[in-house]
């Protein structure tokens, strides 16, 4: 097993993508999401080339995942890593957990539980995460099948540095101007309830019965303002069940961190750019560029290419 493991990120068009991040492939529309570490992207060198993270994650799942990520995750690479640019309203929808996923869409579906650091916001940016305080849940299916629902949703301002946490069966959508970094579980079931109007199509189907089932009126999200961040820092921004998020800032002193042969960190660089070292390999990280560590790797320096800014996606329980 290589202590760094890099893929190739994906790149899809969406209805309310922005330009942040390129043209689509083939004049397929405006780009709304990278996604930058996911079981299906491929390696594009070294000895695993070709191969599909998925695959890499059957072969050496404890020395990639670590012994006991690789038990909990039954062999899948479990978190899935993206890049969302919201130039428009992205449809009012909700995730389901892993047993409804179970139940809606089959043995070995999971749910998704999910959080969101944003980096770039617009003046007057703003989400949706939860129904408002005071409203009748049980009016709640009503206003999901006939199309209201959005007398019961409730904003929330947004700042670049927040951090947003979205469990499974929070109603939600992220609005335009926003710019963020998502981590969630391995899942891409999402069933939305109300879509702005936009034509309907067979990639943009509303899911009504099952948003009913999965929606849990009493979650809200948990927001978590920008962290103070000195120069050189490392600070935990979110630690759940399913995931944990660190920031860290270099602008001189190189990071030192070890994986302890427990799980492995997905390092993703937001500002400026970095050398990451282990065991003698080496990756350079340009803005948006993502390494896995393997959990085998242990120890592992961080060195800034001037000043820089990185996300760390672990599994959780780390």
């Amino acid at each position: 097993m290589v202590n760094l493991l890099q893929v190739t990120a994906e790149y899809r068009a969406r209805a309310w993508g922005g330009k942040r991040l390129g043209p689509a492939a083939g004049g397929g529309g405006p780009v709304g999401e990278a996604w930058l570490v996911y079981e299906h992207n491929r390696v594009p060198g070294g000895p695993y080339a070709g191969r599909t993270l998925a695959e890499v994650t059957a072969t050496e799942p404890e020395a990639l995942l670590g012994p006991a990520v690789a038990a909990a995750a039954g062999g899948r690479f479990p978190l899935l890593l993206k890049l969302l640019d919201c130039a428009d309203w992205l449809s009012v929808q909700v995730h389901p957990t892993d047993a409804q996923a179970a139940q809606l869409a089959g043995p070995g579906h999971l749910g998704k539980t999910e959080a969101w650091h944003i980096l770039e916001a617009a003046p007057g940016a703003r989400l949706i995460a939860g129904v408002q305080p005071g409203a009748d849940p049980a009016a709640l299916p009503a206003a999901i099948r006939n199309g209201t629902v959005l007398d019961f949703v409730q904003y929330h301002p947004v700042h670049a540095g927040d951090t947003v946490y979205i469990p499974a069966g929070t109603l939600h959508a992220l609005g335009p101007g926003l710019f963020l970094y998502e981590i969630q579980q391995t899942s891409d079931i999402t069933y939305r309830i109300y879509d702005w109007n936009r034509p309907a199509s067979q990639g943009r189907a509303l899911h009504l019965e099952e948003s009913v089932i999965a929606v849990n009126p009493a979650l809200a999200g948990e927001a978590h303002p920008a962290p103070r961040l000195a120069e050189d820092d490392l600070q935990r921004v979110l630690a759940t069940p399913f995931f944990a998020l660190d920031v860290i800032t270099a602008a001189r002193a190189e990071r030192v961190a070890n994986t302890e042969g427990a799980a492995f960190h997905a390092l993703t660089v937001i500002e400026g750019a970095a050398e990451v070292h282990s065991g003698g390999e080496a990756v350079t990280l340009n803005r948006y560029a993502s390494v896995i560590v393997a959990a085998g790797a242990g120890a592992y320096t961080i060195q800034p290419l001037g000043a820089c800014r990185l996300l760390r996606g672990l599994p959780g329980g780390v």
